[in-house]
């Protein structure tokens, strides 16, 4: 994968960028988005960039690969969710070179006379390394779906808004032109595009909670109380400005996380709007006459705030071998018909697990990582485990310091 030259130097110079690529990321955003302000129009989630998560996405995420080509190995994963989320935004090809030059700026910014041009060489065969991974990826992608980056994206009218929650809200929209809908595999999201205030537009991405029926789209958006930072823009402007017959500009269907076809049994682990893909899944397999084992573990506060539930319980109702447990921190009484309601935290040692299963896990970042640690103590093989995250990854960008999830 690397040059015998750039591999001596990508292990002598990994530790100090590895050390100050935090630094680097910042820096390098900050400078692009000086030179290049039309980025933040329709492709950079600017709330994630004031909260810092994209710039410690973006730095465990170059650390990660370049530590996987080390060991002459590809981050798949890594590389098919990154993908993923840039066709769902309709990143062109020829912006690659935009971020490459900001960014070796930005590493030579911070490492200073540590940038040699043997040092500069190294790493931007790394970066191009990489680029070329994902454009490739990423034409399969949009070649999949029969599109161009600029026509991933299409109106539809809102026919349905539905409160779940005090703070969620689903929204059922139709199709507002005569080309097909393109159907989405279980578990799948599509990017919202939404005019701001400012005049700027900002993309969001949402989990599709229910299957498609050729006409309509679903999904579902928890408002963001921001608490010490901003409130949500995208999230409370939808709750509170998008009405019936207005119209949202979504992408098409994309998302590497979907349900496995192998005919092994299936558990879903939820906490908090982590059901809305679980949801979404359950639909397909109702759709589908599924009679897999299917075993759902959902977490939340209390009943009042479990999004979804009315489709979720109807759904595993209808499905021949399926079963439901929740967790409830504060409504252990709860008389919800599911088969077992449980009291604080989500625990696996409280419910039976099928052998040979598949996991699908969804929520905050904490309670992944606990239940995927608590399934890996189990014996349940890593690679028999997904999980889908709301953001940028910041899981895998704990693989500059530990090991990322496959």
């Amino acid at each position: 994968m690397l040059s015998e030259p750039t591999r001596a130097v990508v292990e002598a110079t990994l530790p100090a960028v590895a050390d100050n690529i935090e630094e680097i990321a910042r820096r390098f955003y900050a400078h692009m988005f000086t030179a290049r302000p039309e980025l933040m129009d329709g492709l950079f989630n600017r709330g994630n960039q004031a909260q810092g998560a994209q710039q410690v996405a973006l730095a465990g995420s170059v650390a990660a690969f370049a530590t996987a080509a080390l060991q002459d190995q590809l981050p798949e994963q890594l590389l098919m969710r990154i993908s993923h989320k840039h066709v769902s935004l309709g990143l062109r090809p020829d912006q690659y070179q935009v971020v490459h030059d900001h960014l070796l700026w930005a590493i030579a910014d911070v490492l200073g006379d540590a940038v040699t041009p043997e040092v500069a060489a190294g790493w931007d065969e790394v970066y191009w390394l990489m680029a070329e991974l994902l454009t490739s990826q990423e034409r399969g992608l949009y070649s999949a779906r029969g599109v161009r980056p600029e026509t991933v994206w299409r109106d539809w009218e809102v026919v349905e808004k539905r409160h779940e929650t005090d703070d969620v809200v689903t929204f059922v929209v139709h199709r507002k032109d005569d080309r097909l809908v393109k159907t989405s595999l279980p578990g799948q999201y599509v990017s919202v595009k939404m005019l701001m205030p400012d005049g700027l537009h900002q993309p969001r991405q949402y989990s599709l909670t229910r299957a498609d029926d050729g006409e309509h789209r679903q999904f579902s958006v928890k408002r963001v109380h921001g608490a010490d930072l901003p409130d949500g823009e995208v999230s409370n402007l939808l709750h509170d400005s998008v009405d019936l017959g207005d119209t949202v500009t979504m992408s098409l269907p994309f998302g590497n996380v979907v349900l496995d076809d192998s005919g092994r049994p299936l558990v879903f682990l939820s906490a908090g709007t982590g059901i809305s893909p679980m949801a979404g899944m359950l639909s397909h397999l109702v759709a589908a006459g599924s009679s897999l084992p299917i075993l759902l573990l959902h977490a939340d506060t209390d009943e009042r705030s479990f999004a979804l539930r009315h489709q979720v319980l109807s759904d595993v109702e209808a499905l021949s071998n399926a079963a439901v447990h929740v967790w409830f921190e504060h409504d252990s009484e709860s008389t919800l018909p599911v088969d077992g309601v449980h009291a604080g935290l989500l625990d696996l040692d409280e419910v039976s697990l099928p052998k040979t299963a598949i996991y699908y896990l969804c929520g905050p970042l904490p309670f992944m990582k606990a239940i995927r640690s608590a399934l890996l103590g189990r014996g349940v093989a890593a690679h028999d485990i997904q999980y889908e995250v709301f953001g940028p990854d910041l899981w895998q960008a704990d693989g500059a310091t530990e090991q990322a999830p496959t």
